[in-house]
């Protein structure tokens, strides 16, 4: 069967988006509309219980979270060269970034972005400079430039990406204060891979 993602435009699937695009894995695409509680369905529940996306449904089941969807994707085509797979600790290395971004930057800006009722004032501050702190990190430490591990491109760079965009969009992302991740955002969006997955999201390059 030919594997289908099932994302939000602009969400954190548009990572496991540009890992099949840039594997050039054929796939199909479908759209769960987050604000209206599709994820809540039970169309939508059956393929992924905890109700969120991504989830990729493969002929040999369903593979959900951004940063499995990802190993999957350059295990299966190891000749794009896409993560490290040959090489233990450089692999284990690309795992745990993800898994920071999944469980560290992602929780840090949804608390800023998407929190219901929005945060106010004390409590929106706090939640902005604990956010930044994360980006900090990510611009002292987890960007070796150009790329996430250096001079390699890998499919950390299209995750991280997600969260670039989102800060830039919410005007987190101070170029004098982050040169490094505004640097990565803009060479990443001119990847032709990740303009075909902007394109198909109904997104374009900011």
């Amino acid at each position: 069967m030919t594997p289908t993602l099932y994302i939000s435009p602009g969400a954190c699937a548009t990572a496991s988006h540009v890992a099949l695009q840039e594997a050039g894995i054929p796939h199909e695409i479908r759209i769960v509309n987050l604000r209206t509680g599709e994820q809540r369905t039970p169309e939508y529940l059956a393929v992924n219980p905890a109700g969120v996306t991504p989830a990729l449904q493969t002929d040999q089941g369903v593979i959900t979270q951004n940063a499995a969807i990802l190993a999957w994707a350059a295990q299966t085509q190891p000749q794009a060269g896409l993560a490290p797979v040959d090489d233990a600790f450089a692999f284990a290395r690309f795992n745990a970034f993800n898994g920071w971004l999944a469980s560290s930057l992602h929780p840090a800006l949804g608390k800023v972005l998407f929190s219901r009722p929005p945060l106010e004032g004390e409590a929106r501050d706090q939640a902005i400079e604990q956010a930044q702190a994360k980006l900090d990190l990510a611009e002292a430490h987890y960007v070796e430039g150009p790329w996430v591990f250096g001079d390699t491109w890998t499919l950390a760079d299209g995750y991280l990406m997600v969260f670039e965009r989102w800060s830039r969009q919410a005007g987190l992302l101070d170029p004098a204060r982050f040169p490094k991740l505004n640097a990565h955002l803009d060479a990443v969006q001119q990847r032709e891979a990740v303009q075909r997955t902007l394109a198909a999201e109904g997104l374009s390059a900011i």
